[in-house]
């Protein structure tokens, strides 16, 4: 198979740490947008503008390693 990214480019993983019930609607979406759907799960991302301003929107519900 081949590679999801290429190795110049910049991967951060993003972790669901607290339940976004409670929250607005957009919030929700947001977390979602990111590819979580349950608590703890983790994805990676290629590291850029748009995905770090989803990550900021939502920063208090998850944790981003680089």
């Amino acid at each position: 198979m081949t590679e999801s990214a290429p190795s110049t480019e910049k991967v951060i993983r993003v972790t669901l740490v607290k339940s976004p019930i409670g929250y607005s609607k957009r919030q929700k979406a947001t977390v979602r947008a990111l590819g979580l759907r349950r608590m703890h799960q983790t994805v990676e991302h290629v590291d850029s503008p748009s995905v770090r301003g989803m990550i900021n929107k939502v920063s208090h519900l998850v944790k981003v390693e680089e």
